[in-house]
């Protein structure tokens, strides 16, 4: 007796596993995993930015906030344009301010692309760019983010 529940045991492990493979090929979506540029992993290279305090630390604050919404509009408009999958800053006072992820090949795209950040041209951030693999899915983010937020960050 003691055996049969073993091998009923054994027998359920197996058909679960079975059961769980099976869904894992039907949870496949091609036609997502070729829109987001998904590999055979579900990854997809990106840059990845450190942002960084930089050498020109505004003292002004009225000056201070008018180049904080002027940064988080140019977060909000490279988003919108499919190039910046993920932003946001860190919660803590270090000299990491916070991170960039950029749906971008190369670092000398994800380069263009912080030059046009008020906060870089100002010398308030600097950069650190990276290469990095991480989940295609992110591209979607952007998309679920909208439906969760009650107000926007950039206060628009």
């Amino acid at each position: 007796m003691k055996y049969l529940k073993y091998i009923a045991i054994v027998v359920f492990i197996f058909f679960n596993s079975l059961t769980a493979q099976e869904n894992k090929i039907i949870l496949y979506d091609s036609l997502k995993a070729e829109k987001f540029g998904a590999d055979d992993y579900g990854m997809k290279q990106y840059v990845i930015a450190f942002l960084k305090r930089g050498p020109n630390r505004i003292q002004d604050s009225s000056k201070a906030v008018e180049l904080q919404k002027a940064h988080l509009k140019n977060i909000n408009k490279l988003a919108e344009e499919g190039k910046l999958v993920l932003a946001g800053p860190f919660l803590d006072n270090e000299d990491v301010r916070g991170i960039y992820i950029f749906d971008v090949k190369t670092i000398e795209e994800a380069r263009k692309l912080t030059e046009t950040d008020p906060a870089i041209k100002a010398g308030s951030l600097i950069m650190e760019l990276r290469p990095w693999y991480g989940s295609a899915a992110l591209k979607e983010i952007n998309q679920i983010h909208k439906t969760l937020e009650k107000v926007s960050v950039s206060g628009e």
